[in-house]
């Protein structure tokens, strides 16, 4: 086993950094700070954080085929011109809803962009429960919602064989599989794979290794931990100098670092201050395994 090293990247104290993408061709990741409201690009040529401001909380970023990007905004699909700072709506879901906003999404396998829908919080993970649905932006951009009642729909990834689709509804302190028809989008025969323990705390986003296994950020946990869906069993634990951590991903050259985002919404000073990198992005390198790269959407 190499030896885990963390370093911090970008020390910006993001309010809820969220959605980490690896943009291969820039040599770059992509992320959102959901509440501060900007889409952010971290070089790791030059070290740099380009960001761009949008109108409203923006919860997930995704690669397009054409090169451009798209987000979700609010209760928008919306694409992004990054070059041009261009944001268009695509489509609206929840318009019934003026209390809701997405949360996070990512493209599947075969270039559809899933994203889910909660309340907006009262203060960290305090929300009106049971208002979020789970969205599929089609290529064609159509939209389907797989079903409702979701608390705070979060990570999403798909196995290898791309059979099984992994969801976590934070405040069900689970990691669920659904059986999966890759051919139509279709998801079904859902089942818990992993309970969190208390000291974990609250599962939030969500990635695969190349070996199958899962990773998952725990918010307000300090960790990213690994687990095997076959056995529902944690395989390994990476703490974090932060509690907030949000999400990960593997990327850089070869997808075998892991890049995990953070948030410090709802931190008072005291917090702040014996975590003085609370909202940043950390690059986690030696964890011995690979990730696989981000699909694009095919719209």
């Amino acid at each position: 086993m190499a030896s885990v090293k963390i370093e911090c990247v970008a020390n910006e104290g993001y309010r809820i950094g969220e959605s980490p993408v690896w943009d291969e061709k820039e040599s770059a990741l992509l992320y959102v700070d959901i509440t501060g409201r900007k889409v952010c690009r971290w070089s790791s040529l030059t070290q740099q954080v380009q960001t761009l401001a949008v109108d409203a909380p923006v919860s997930s970023v995704a690669l397009w085929k054409s090169g451009d990007y798209v987000i979700t905004l609010g209760t928008r699909f919306a694409a992004l011109k990054w070059k041009e700072k261009l944001v268009t709506t695509l489509t609206h879901v929840d318009k019934d809803k003026p209390n809701n906003r997405f949360n996070d999404g990512k493209v599947d396998p075969a270039g559809r962009y899933f994203a889910g829908t909660m309340a907006e919080e009262i203060r960290p993970a305090v929300l009106e429960r049971h208002q979020g649905a789970l969205y599929t932006l089609f290529p064609d951009l159509s939209v389907v919602k797989h079903f409702d009642q979701v608390d705070i729909s979060n990570g999403l990834d798909w196995s290898l064989d791309h059979k099984t689709f992994y969801y976590i509804d934070s405040l069900s302190y689970s990691v669920d599989a659904f059986d999966y028809d890759l051919q139509i989008g279709k998801i079904g025969n859902r089942r818990s794979i992993y309970k969190l323990e208390k000291e974990e705390s609250i599962p939030d986003g969500m990635c695969i290794d190349t070996e199958g296994k899962l990773w998952v950020a725990c918010y307000n946990g300090g960790r990213v931990i690994r687990l095997d869906p076959e056995t529902g069993k944690r395989l390994q634990t990476v703490k974090l100098p932060v509690d907030k951590t949000t999400s990960c991903c593997f990327g850089g050259k070869d997808y075998s670092e892991m890049y995990v985002t953070s948030a410090s919404d709802g931190m008072d000073e005291e917090w702040l201050s014996r975590q003085p990198q609370a909202g940043g992005i950390f690059k986690i390198t030696g964890l011995g395994v690979k990730g696989v790269p981000p699909y694009p959407f095919a719209g």
